[in-house]
């Protein structure tokens, strides 16, 4: 059981991002952005982690790679080696995740078998 199974829904895409005014450089938005990005990520995994938890399960933030939009994070407890991580990684964290933050690209599961979540 997951995400898709507890039904978490999300309404709408939140942009975590600013869009930088003409007259700023972007050198003054790099770390601004960083921070937002990362922020945003910490705000949306602490609205999946209570239906992760329902199941035994938890969800911890590795990193998040700003300049490609990449997020690492470790399923632990009841998730790992749980058949169903597969779709609560791909159908549930890593939608919700893209639908909520802007700017991430992929999600991706440290310490489990990647292989397994090639679609």
């Amino acid at each position: 059981m997951g995400l898709a199974s507890v039904g978490l829904i999300v309404e709408e895409p939140v942009s975590f991002i600013p869009k930088p005014e003409a007259s700023e450089s972007s050198v003054a938005t790099v770390e601004p952005e960083a921070a937002e990005l990362r922020e945003g990520v910490e705000v949306a995994i602490e609205a999946i982690r209570p239906a992760l938890q329902m199941d035994g399960g938890d969800i911890t933030l590795i990193d998040v790679d700003e300049a490609t939009g990449v997020v690492k994070i470790e399923l632990i407890g009841a998730c790992v080696g749980c058949p169903a991580s597969t779709m609560t990684l791909k159908a549930g964290i890593e939608r919700i995740l893209k639908d909520r933050v802007s700017g991430v690209t992929d999600v991706i599961a440290v310490g489990l078998d990647e292989a397994a979540f090639d679609f």
